[in-house]
């Protein structure tokens, strides 16, 4: 199944100071465990936010998410509620247009989005940084079906799933195989604008 993008409608001036950490990458990679490990951590910081995504289907205890109704997402894009949403494995997924005033404010927000929206996003805000967390494929297919979360749909479907990755080409990629504590430190270090090394 292939990711369709749906984005809001470009800004007339691109939103700034703040930055706007993008963190991407295939089912299974451990996105949502590093960006906990990174919550927790950052937890005293104010300028750092991390904003909870909508999403059209049941939310799970793995994630920090907003489970709307279609019929309510529908309606708050009609609104014009959301500063991007896209759509992936049948699902609806948003975040809110607060963002945008949390980094006129000069804050740092993370967020997991699709890498479909990346494009878009590097037009629309002035500071963008994407980060690519990733793993081998057997971890990748091991973590998925460990995970087992019906709303996921076929596990061989998520695996496969394709993206124009010319359009998402990440400015940093963490290979997430080891330990989480060690790769939730180099998101830390990212997120505070650190340059690292592998």
């Amino acid at each position: 199944m292939t990711e369709a993008p749906v984005i809001a409608a470009q800004r007339v001036t691109a939103i700034g100071p703040g930055r706007l950490v993008l963190v991407v990458g295939p089912s299974g990679a451990g996105k949502d465990t590093l960006l906990g490990l990174v919550k927790t951590a950052c937890a005293d910081d104010r300028n750092i936010v991390f904003p909870r995504r909508l999403i059209t289907r049941a939310a799970s205890a793995s994630e920090d998410n907003e489970e709307v109704s279609a019929d309510a997402f529908q309606q708050a894009l009609a609104n014009g509620d959301y500063a991007m949403h896209w759509e992936a494995h049948g699902h609806r997924y948003a975040l809110s247009r607060s963002i945008d005033d949390e980094i006129r404010a000069g804050r740092s927000v993370i967020a997991n989005v699709s890498r479909t929206v990346i494009s878009a996003a590097r037009r629309n805000y002035v500071n963008v940084v994407v980060v690519l967390i990733t793993a081998p494929p057997d971890v990748l297919a091991a973590r998925l079906a460990a995970r087992a979360r019906a709303s996921d749909g076929q596990l061989a479907h998520r695996l496969a799933r394709s993206v124009d990755e010319t359009a998402a080409v990440p400015d940093v990629t963490i290979v997430n195989s080891g330990s989480a504590e060690f790769h939730g430190r180099q998101l830390i270090r990212i997120i505070e604008g650190e340059h690292w090394e592998k």
